[in-house]
């Protein structure tokens, strides 16, 4: 899918160039190890301002190095409130928990709860199955240690952008296969989830941010050494999704995730799974983190917003 500078929303056309430019490094491999190292070093240990922030470092179930997490939790409210799991992006090869922090002050400020964001591995250093097995012993953890935290101990919602959204739909498919833990919602937003990338969306796509090259990139490097590729390291393949949590998510239409996202959201569905859908016309990779004021992104924003707080008061009433 070719993308010129007319498809996109005229709101977002203004970052259109930085954003060729942005896919242009993302295609080189030492672009990912330095954007990881620079941006561990200027961010990590971060605070959102407003909220209560805390990190801890947990032990890997798996033998990995201790699991760095933060953990944000609103300054006052009564609880015990509800526990989000959020797995940041990156295309599996860089990015830290603190990115995001936008977001995740909104997600608290809109419903108060109490979130849990992994620094899981990077697939620059170590391939699958180690971001995800990071993730899902955070889960585990946030399972063990709930009501310490003043916590539901009952359900739990797992959250991501991007690759962090690939991340969630599988860490919620492992979690509702073995029963391990409760999963009200899920939230897998634009999900980075088809290794396969032979949709329209992804080839020939030029879209600004993310396309296809960085798209066959970051696979290569996740997937690096994988003979069996399972739903647990790209969600796309699962095939029974009638035990997959109720689901809120949406993509642009220029962006290579858009297939495979409304595959995804078509595949919910007839397993009459609620889910909460939207297409953004016009949009590409991350414009509502990368133009938030632009009326498309706020109107996102709001989708979002207003489905979080709809599905939490449903599942945690």
């Amino acid at each position: 899918m070719k993308v010129t500078r007319e498809m996109v929303d005229e709101d977002l056309r203004g970052r259109y160039a930085f954003g060729r430019i942005i896919a242009s490094f993302v295609h080189t491999r030492w672009f990912s190890l330095l954007v990881f190292r620079f941006s561990a070093a200027i961010l990590r240990g971060s605070n959102i301002r407003g909220l209560v922030n805390e990190e801890r470092h947990i032990p890997s179930r798996n033998g990995g190095a201790p699991i760095r997490v933060r953990i944000y939790r609103p300054t006052a409210a009564i609880g015990p409130l509800p526990i989000m799991l959020y797995l940041h992006g990156g295309g599996y090869v860089h990015g830290v928990p603190e990115q995001f922090g936008s977001i995740l002050k909104d997600f608290i400020d809109t419903e108060p709860c109490i979130i849990v964001a992994p620094d899981y591995r990077k697939a620059a250093q170590s391939p699958y199955p180690a971001a995800f097995n990071d993730c899902y012993d955070t889960l585990l953890w946030i399972r063990d240690h709930a009501a310490s935290l003043g916590g539901r101990t009952d359900k739990f919602i797992v959250s991501g952008h991007s690759a962090g959204g690939g991340l969630a739909a599988a860490v919620s498919l492992k979690a509702t296969d073995t029963g391990d833990a409760k999963i009200a919602f899920q939230m897998p937003l634009y999900p980075m989830i088809d290794d396969r990338q032979n949709s329209a969306s992804v080839v020939g796509n030029d879209a600004p941010v993310w396309d296809e090259r960085a798209n066959r990139l970051a696979w290569s490097r996740y997937l690096e050494g994988v003979k069996t590729i399972t739903p647990y390291a790209a969600a796309a393949r699962c095939t029974d999704y009638t035990k997959v949590p109720p689901t809120i998510t949406f993509v642009g239409s220029l962006e290579p995730f858009r297939d495979e996202t409304k595959i995804y959201v078509e595949n919910l569905r007839r397993a009459n799974i609620p889910v909460e859908f939207e297409m953004f016309d016009g949009a590409y990779h991350g414009f509502d983190m990368m133009v938030p004021d632009a009326p498309i992104s706020k109107r996102a924003h709001r989708f979002l917003m207003e489905n979080f707080r709809k599905f939490a008061q449903r599942y945690f009433n």
